[in-house]
């Protein structure tokens, strides 16, 4: 009989005890030693910010396990508190330090599962007591602590206490919901132009709008500059606004000249691979930084392999390579791994979509493939769509509007969908992420056949909507115009309006000419005169009735475009029309 094999893994929560559980399911006989410099090897880090809301009450809840419950169960040899600094290739050996001593630990097969480190930005001041980050136990630990006491410090009839968040991506949104629900009063400050940059630019006005719903001050396109302590003599901070703040802890200065008072900041503006060890140990890293692994996992070292947020995969859509740090992948990864060092058959890692979902107060966005500024980074040709459908069938009791975005290639084929709404937006985007995944097309949409009662969706689904209007655009049964093209319509075309009067009344453009959709067959002289020659763009609030507008015009003769989502999606572009 062989000498049982050790299997040495580096890091643990998703990716690194993926690998050793699956470990020990396959080789009974390993010795698996699970080395985690922190305190906590398996924790629910995608919890954390529901522990800061008080959702999870108990902090217990978010330790999946220990190193006692893990000998126990899986006879894992976990040791927190153990860093490894070094890795010698050539002896097959990592060098492991503690409180109290350096030692060196053989391996026949070695597991790198660093994560990822926050990206701490060029701010001054990050190192005031007052900020923090959100990514580990000690973090949410050291937030609530600091948010539960100057909740309990509060005088009675004063201001609500004041957070700043910076960084308006899934843990910002996130982590300002949460503050939100305690009662604090939120800014949130982001770099780039709207909020959840992952989602098409169209959708993230609905989020905002939702955040300032829920009393949150959103700063765009302006970054953090400094964090200075506020003085006791330097007396409240006069806001834009007029208002008078509480002193707080800190002074938040923004590249526009503007400065918050703040009790509590968050700092969450990204994610980089921990990919240090592995670039001293030799083995080959991407332009990222990431660490280079083939479809196993395996390194640049055929004993070492490597999973989570500090390796480089591959995107389904664009063929780009560099981490995409979630917690799907890392699990996939590590089974993966295990198999690959166990000698067990292994399912090759697939390219990566990067799907995604985030809840933002009683709106949930979510994610998968490319967006439309990747795929015009990437100079991938596309066509966009955008509907509004119901969760439901609209006929029965409370229906919530939808709304969804989807890119296809010439051919068809699915690149990305992004959605925002109430309700059902989660199961359309798991259906389309799959589809991505297999190659679908519009025609495949179209043809899915998908659960259906009243109270879960309709027959004609969201998902089969977005693949029958895909299929009009590219085969040219209805020819579409973006909102992002309005000043060329307006300058070149005719903007004919086909809603009914009372919308019309309540806001349109003002060079519109508004011939309500029921009307048009009978008013197709006036039309004619009103476009002399020109193209016509033609619109209504959603897109449907505009569809039916469109193909009663071309049927006529006219060169008609339809606005693809309506004047839904071209108030969420143009906000000032």
């Amino acid at each position: 009989m062989s000498e049982p094999r050790t299997i040495v893994v580096v890091g643990g929560v998703a990716g690194g005890m993926s690998a050793a559980a699956r470990a020990r399911r396959l080789d009974e006989h390993a010795e698996i030693i699970v080395f985690e410099q922190g305190d906590y090897v398996s924790f629910a880090n995608c919890g954390l910010p529901y522990h800061l809301s008080g959702e999870i009450a108990r902090r217990e809840s978010l330790l999946l396990h220990t190193p006692a419950s893990l000998a126990s169960s899986l006879h894992l040899d976990v040791r927190t508190g153990h860093r490894v600094t070094g890795i010698d290739r050539a002896a097959r050996e990592v060098t492991v330090q503690t409180e109290d001593r350096t030692f060196r630990q053989p391996y026949d097969a070695l597991l790198l599962s660093p994560g990822a480190v926050a990206v701490r930005p060029p701010i001054a001041g990050l190192d005031h007591p007052a900020v923090h980050t959100l990514r580990t136990v000690p973090d949410v630990d050291a937030l609530r602590d600091s948010l539960d006491g100057l909740l309990a410090d509060r005088p009675a009839g004063s201001p609500a206490p004041r957070a700043v968040v910076i960084g308006a991506g899934f843990i910002g949104l996130e982590a300002v919901e949460a503050l939100a629900s305690r009662g604090l009063q939120v800014h949130l400050v982001e770099l780039a132009d709207h909020v959840l940059p992952p989602i098409d630019a169209e959708l993230a006005p609905l989020l905002a709008d939702e955040l300032a719903a829920h009393g949150v001050d959103l700063r765009l396109a302006v970054s953090a500059q400094a964090v200075e302590p506020v003085e006791p003599d330097d007396g409240p901070v006069i806001e834009e606004s007029g208002e008078t703040g509480s002193t707080g802890a800190v002074t938040v200065t923004l590249s526009d000249g503007s400065r918050l008072a703040a009790d509590l900041v968050i700092v969450n503006v990204g994610v980089r691979p921990a990919s240090a060890l592995a670039r001293e140990a030799g083995l080959d890293l991407g332009p990222t930084g990431a660490i280079r692994v083939d479809a196993d996992q395996r390194t640049s070292d055929p004993a070492i392999w490597a999973v989570g947020d500090a390796v480089e995969v591959v995107h389904a859509v664009t063929g780009t390579s560099g981490p995409v740090p979630l917690a799907g992948p890392a699990n996939r990864q590590g089974r993966r791994a295990a198999d690959s060092i166990c000698g067990h058959r292994t399912t090759p890692q697939a390219s990566v979509l990067g799907t995604a979902i985030v809840r933002v107060f009683d709106l949930t966005a979510a994610t998968t493939g490319a967006n439309q500024a990747t795929l015009q980074r990437a100079g991938i040709a596309h066509e966009v769509v955008h509907i509004h459908p119901g969760d439901h069938a609209g006929y029965y009791p409370g229906s919530e509007t939808m709304h969804l975005v989807a890119s296809f290639a010439p051919d068809g084929t699915l690149l990305g969908a992004q959605g925002v709404g109430r309700a059902g937006v989660d199961k359309r985007i798991d259906v389309l992420a799959t589809a991505i995944r297999a190659g679908m097309t519009a025609d495949d949409l179209a043809e899915l056949e998908l659960a259906y009662a009243p109270p879960y969706g309709s027959a004609k689904d969201a998902v089969n909507m977005l693949g029958f209007v895909a299929q009009n655009v590219l085969d040219g049964t209805m020819p579409q115009w973006q909102a992002q093209d309005l000043d060329k319509a307006v300058a070149t075309t005719l903007v004919l309006d086909v809603r009914s009067r009372s919308e019309f009344a309540a806001g349109h453009l003002d060079v519109a000419l508004n011939i309500p959709h029921l009307e048009l067959r009978e008013r197709l002289d006036e039309v004619r005169e009103a476009a002399a020659g020109r193209e016509i763009s033609v619109h209504c609030a959603s897109g449907v009735r505009s569809y039916l507008a469109t193909r009663v015009l071309l049927s006529e003769g006219f060169d008609a475009r339809n606005l693809s989502g309506g004047w839904i999606t071209l108030k969420a572009v143009r906000p000032e029309v």
